[in-house]
């Protein structure tokens, strides 16, 4: 039950001729407190003189308890890490094994940690159990010593990609006859369809498990699992339960689409209304909140409101699809006279793919459009009415001349 550590010292050995001290950089960081003769810290690791029966008496109770932390999660830094720590991949392909098991959603980054999905389970899973032979770690890093010694001119192409297939072509045809179809696998549950009160039975689609209902094609209520984000499951706000579909005031679900999890009117597909969900405190998922609009339309008159479309959140008349009016963002003047026109502002533009541009606030009248900022001061060599300015990694922030005939540069105060 109790335990007490020391030791003694029976036979000095080579320590008569020759003891290490301890090293003085460490000895000038100790705090003045803590500096003890050599003497007192060799007296404090001796054990008292006890004997089988005495009684002790306690001086001090220490109470502290410790749990067993779980590993820290792989971030794409510390994956890399552990590639190159077994000899898989090479630094040109680090990036490319990364960017393949995100767009394929075998994992989910979050803050910065790379969390795996619940198809990333399955696919990895079904792997190992068919194949086992390839699915290791040695055998991957085996495969690029190969590659390496092809590169040397030590084995042939041909004879190497013979011997691999000649394996893999076994395994293959076994995992095409004997690996289960978990698209066609239906799992029971407990959960009732709240159109057709018939039971709902655990499918596995596109994006992961999702309940449907038993009654499919004559029903086609799905509904999504919610769960805690270390199963592969979305890791969801309480509240989010109590959504209710703002038109019919029916109860929300939560389903997942292509650009993630979301919320759906359970009348769908009668109702189509939906809510965004996005990561707030703590990583979890919540219903996105807007700001409200306190502004009449000007073609009809009603209450404009957010709307979310392919390109981001806009602002768009409540009476839609009666009223078609957008609420236009108002472009920023950057200072500068349009030096085609001389009557427009130069305004910064978001162009079709997210990227910005320059134009002049005339347009269509005037078509004048820049890809780089542009500056009002004149080239002092070739006279144009205006410079530009751009930012690279290389040279940072500089000032140049949009004349292609024209080579002026200078660096950006």
């Amino acid at each position: 039950m109790l335990r007490a550590k020391g030791s003694t010292l029976k036979f000095k050995g080579f320590l008569a001729v020759y003891e290490e001290t301890p090293d003085e950089k460490v000895v000038a960081l100790k705090p003045k407190d803590d500096d003890k003769p050599e003497e007192d810290e060799a007296a404090s690791l001796q054990l008292p003189p006890l004997a089988e029966g005495d009684v002790l008496s306690l001086k001090k109770l220490d109470t502290d308890q410790h749990f067993t932390q779980p590993p820290p999660r792989f971030s794409e830094a510390s994956l890399v890490k552990e590639l190159e720590e077994n000899g898989i991949g090479r630094p040109s392909t680090y990036a490319s094994i990364i960017a393949t098991i995100e767009a394929r959603e075998y994992v989910e980054k979050r803050d910065a940690k790379l969390y795996p999905t619940e198809l990333g389970f399955l696919v990895t899973d079904l792997l190992v159990q068919h194949f086992t032979e390839i699915m290791n770690v040695e055998y991957t890093a085996a495969m690029e010593q190969e590659l390496d010694e092809i590169e040397e001119g030590k084995d042939n192409l041909l004879n190497t990609l013979h011997k691999f297939w000649k394996q893999f072509e076994k395994v293959l045809k076994k995992a095409q006859a004997e690996m289960k179809q978990v698209k066609a696998m239906e799992e029971k549950t407990d959960e009732v369809c709240d159109k057709c009160t018939k039971p709902m039975v655990l499918k596995w689609g596109r994006y992961g498990k999702f309940l449907a209902c038993s009654g499919y094609p004559e029903c086609k209520n799905t509904r999504q699992m919610a769960g805690a984000g270390g199963d592969g499951q979305p890791d969801v706000h309480e509240d989010v339960a109590k959504e209710v579909c703002p038109k019919d005031a029916q109860p929300m679900v939560l389903k997942k689409g292509r650009f993630g999890p979301f919320l759906a009117c359970t009348l769908y597909p009668e109702c189509k209304t939906t809510k965004r969900l996005v990561r707030g405190e703590g990583g979890k998922l919540q219903v996105e909140v807007l700001q409200p609009i306190e502004e009449k339309c000007p073609d009809c008159g009603n209450d404009l409101m957010w709307r979310r479309g392919r390109f981001g959140a806009f602002i768009a008349c409540s009476n839609y699809p009666n009223c078609k009016y957008i609420k236009k963002k108002e472009a920023r003047e950057i200072g500068l006279l349009c030096p085609d026109c001389g009557q427009g502002q130069v305004v910064e533009r978001k162009g079709k793919w997210g990227r910005f541009f320059y134009g002049c606030k005339r347009y269509p009248e005037c078509k004048f459009t820049a890809h780089n900022k542009p500056i009002p001061e004149p080239c002092p060599d070739c006279g144009r009415p205006y410079l530009l300015e751009k930012e690279t990694k290389k040279e940072g922030k500089v000032i140049f001349c949009g004349n292609e005939a024209c080579h002026y540069k200078r660096e950006a105060a």
